[in-house]
């Protein structure tokens, strides 16, 4: 088609160069909302990011040259606002039935793939999911290309702005998801929105355009309209759990994915649906049975103090367990909290109680050790992206700095959530890296669980003062608990492997022990569906 007969819309430039733009502007929101539509299920760690990456440049290299090559063979500007339309409807789609094609994924894949199971299910759900309307939006620029230049003299000039409006509204889409869209109406509806609008970029082109064409066009656009519609009916949910029926709350913020859970005995806090518990409130403010009970040897650790006089930094504050904790049982302790994600710390006040005297810094971990010349009697490290410990927060410089914000006799406390058991897995560079900062490092496996509790000082009588102080509790479970771990505690044999700030693989190291717990799961279903067949499977859930 030639650009004198293209519909009047075409024929300023403006029109075109604003299709760029939101062009850019829905591929990066559907990119960041692709990390959020994963997050609950995979994580949200460095290797899914690079899987979400990779597979969007795999999508918008293959539509680039499709585009290109559409473009030169039949010059329709109908045709790619055709697949624009078709893209807003997939998008669209995505928070309807996207839940459900990732799960259906993975119970497929969970009893073929034996190894690296995360990353193949989160790889095929990235391209059954993304990749075709992205492969859409990838046609856009070359198309546009074709349509703009009206001589090669201004060719440079043309793609050049081409380029720039696609740039800038990636930026826009960027920023948008992540700042206003997601944190203030939720992912499934940041979908929506993005995909309204390519869908009117699409009914404006088709509803300027003559003849037949136009006539058809404005059919495709009113039975992709009508199409969108019913999503917006259907998929403006952001319930991720769609299988949970007891959640107190369900939401999102800038960091996570975000539920509440609340039954007779206990508020639970999770950021991931399949992924544990990431926070706890006892009713009876009992012991919780986790590994905040462990960590509750840590104030008996520091000699020369009684817990109640200790001060408590809290790392990854989560909603309080162990601030609850420490002040159930120990008295009216200094405690302080900081916490990246600052909706966790309001749910904290609404459904954990904890007390308002407690208080909370909204910041980053690390950053805020390097901020403040505070000292503390015991410091807690439970900060965890996810399932994964965030590398900048597993390396000998960080704990280091642990070290220095440690009073004489400090006793440092970290939770390691994931227990390996080749050589060389993620809680042995953990604790090996420790060794190489404290002088006294000791562990205690958490029954149940794959945690696992790691003690470090550089006070030598770390251990007997724990042992001192622990005879004197006049609390019965607090007795008991202690009593358990004084049993397994072991002093801790370091080896030579070390994270480093310019060297910390966790995500990989994560994956591996994931991918263990998986395997150790599946075979035990396997073996049923072996022997009694799909029945038997059926009855084991």
């Amino acid at each position: 088609m030639s650009m004198t007969n293209a519909p009047k819309i075409l024929k300023n430039r403006v029109f075109l160069y604003l299709t760029e733009f939101f062009a850019g502007m829905s591929v990066m929101a559907v990119e960041l909302g692709a990390s959020r539509l994963l997050a609950p299920y995979f994580s949200s760690s460095q290797i899914v990011w690079t899987i979400i990456i990779g597979t969007i440049m795999i999508a918008m290299a293959l539509g680039n040259i499709y585009g290109g090559r559409s473009a030169d063979k039949n010059p329709d500007p109908g045709k790619l606002y055709t697949r624009m339309l078709i893209a807003a409807v997939w998008i669209a789609a995505i928070p309807v039935v996207g839940k459900y094609i990732i799960l259906g994924i993975s119970a497929l894949l969970i009893f073929s793939v034996s190894a690296n199971f995360l990353i193949v299910a989160a790889f095929a759900a990235c391209m059954a999911v993304f990749v075709f309307p992205l492969f859409l939006l990838g046609t856009v620029t070359p198309s546009l290309a074709k349509y703009t230049v009206g001589n090669l003299e201004e060719s440079g000039k043309v793609v050049g702005n081409l380029g720039a409006f696609n740039t800038i509204g990636s930026i826009i889409g960027t920023f948008v998801p992540t700042f206003v869209t997601i944190p203030s109406v939720g992912t499934s509806v940041t979908f929506l929105i993005f995909a309204g609008i390519l869908l009117a970029l699409a009914i404006a082109y088709f509803a300027s355009a003559a003849g037949k064409k136009g006539i058809r066009g404005m059919g495709r656009a009113a039975a992709a309209l009508l199409c969108y519609l019913l999503c917006c009916a259907l998929g403006h949910s952001n319930s991720f759990a769609f299988w949970e029926s007891n959640l107190a709350y369900e939401g999102e913020s800038v960091y996570n994915y975000l539920q509440v859970k609340e039954n007779d005995r206990s508020v639970i806090l999770s950021t991931n649906v399949l992924f544990g518990v990431q926070s706890i409130y006892m009713k009876d403010q009992g012991l919780t049975g986790m590994y905040y009970d462990y960590a509750m040897a840590a104030p008996l650790m520091v000699e020369g103090k009684e817990p109640e006089d200790c001060r408590v930094l809290i790392l990854g504050m989560g909603t309080g367990t162990y601030a609850t904790q420490c002040r159930k049982y120990y008295g009216d302790m200094e405690i302080e909290g900081v916490e990246i994600d600052e909706k966790i710390t309001a749910l904290s006040r609404e459904y954990f109680h904890l007390p308002e005297d407690v208080p909370v810094t909204t910041y980053d971990g690390r950053a805020f050790l390097n901020a403040v010349e505070e000292k503390y009697d015991v410091i807690m490290v439970d900060a965890y992206q996810d399932i994964t410990i965030p590398f900048q927060m597993s390396s000998t410089e960080f704990f280091t700095l642990v070290k220095e914000h440690l009073a004489e006799d400090g006793v440092m406390v970290v939770n390691m959530n994931m227990r390996g058991s080749g050589e060389g897995n993620i809680n042995q560079y953990l604790a090996d890296t420790i060794s190489s900062v404290f002088g006294e490092v000791c562990t205690v496996e958490v029954s149940g669980s794959t945690n696992r509790e790691l003690f470090a000082s550089d006070n030598k009588a770390m251990v007997e003062s724990f042992q001192a102080k622990r005879r004197a509790l006049e609390d019965e479970a607090l007795y008991a608990m202690m009593e358990r771990t004084a049993e397994h505690l072991a002093e801790y044999q370091a080896g030579g492997y070390i994270l480093t700030d310019d060297k910390a693989p966790v995500e990989l190291l994560g994956m591996q022990v994931i991918d263990g717990l998986i395997g150790d799961e599946v075979a035990y279903y396997k073996r049923i569906y072996e022997e009694e067949g799909l029945q038997g499977l059926l009855r084991s859930f």
